[in-house]
């Protein structure tokens, strides 16, 4: 960080003596200091893992995409007697949210947004490309994965770890956009039971596994 004495240490020995001198040039030099102290912080303040607010919206801008959704996200609110909307799944609703459902997103799943937009930006379109993404998009205990139809279709399914209610909705709403071009997504299935995979016959992994390991996968 630059600092006034940065400025006063070059007065030399004649003035040195001098305080009104030393003061003066302390008064001029220190709109140079916050400057480069200003300058000097823009980096942190812009980075995706720590910016917030107005600063996640420029970078959100930068990469192209915005908080603001077109279309209101719904079921997404915390409720007790609803499975899925409970802690750590449903969002709280704020006291200027309207009741139609979410229209802005809060800076952590933005900045989740902001990740997809960018891993997306650089993206080959294959599927084996599709994976390091989306394993830096989902924590590591969510398994999200996506099947060719070999009809100009995919099947995102999600295994492990169930996201949250909000990220779902974003995910089936398309605001997600880990497809190629003119490839449609015929369903999204998400396992029924939090931390297991879905059910499906022949496979055994983390991500599809059989009778008494794997669970009924659920579309959204």
């Amino acid at each position: 960080m630059a600092d006034i004495a940065d400025y006063t240490g070059k007065i030399t020995s004649e003035h040195a003596d001098k305080p009104r001198f030393t003061a003066m040039v302390a008064a001029v030099a220190q709109c140079f200091v916050d400057g480069q102290n200003a300058l000097g912080g823009m980096p942190a303040s812009f980075d995706l893992d720590a910016a917030i607010g107005k600063q996640l919206d420029d970078v959100g801008l930068w990469v192209g995409v915005s908080r603001y959704v077109a279309t209101p996200l719904t079921g997404v609110y915390f409720s007790f007697d609803t499975g899925g909307l409970g802690f750590d799944q449903g969002v709280w609703k704020g006291p200027f949210d309207p009741d139609t459902g979410v229209t802005s997103l809060d800076d952590e799943t933005f900045r989740l947004l902001i990740r997809a937009r960018i891993g997306a930006n650089h993206w080959d379109g294959t599927l084996v490309g599709s994976k390091p993404i989306l394993d830096q998009i989902f924590s590591g205990d969510t398994h999200v994965f996506m099947q060719d139809n070999q009809d100009m279709s995919i099947t995102i399914g999600i295994a492990g770890k169930i996201p949250s209610a909000l990220f779902l909705a974003l995910l089936s709403g398309g605001y997600i956009p880990l497809k190629p071009q003119a490839v449609r997504v015929n369903y999204y299935l998400v396992t029924s039971v939090d931390s297991s995979p879905i059910f499906g016959f022949d496979m055994n992994n983390g991500y599809v596994a059989g009778f008494d390991t794997g669970a009924w996968a659920t579309p959204i």
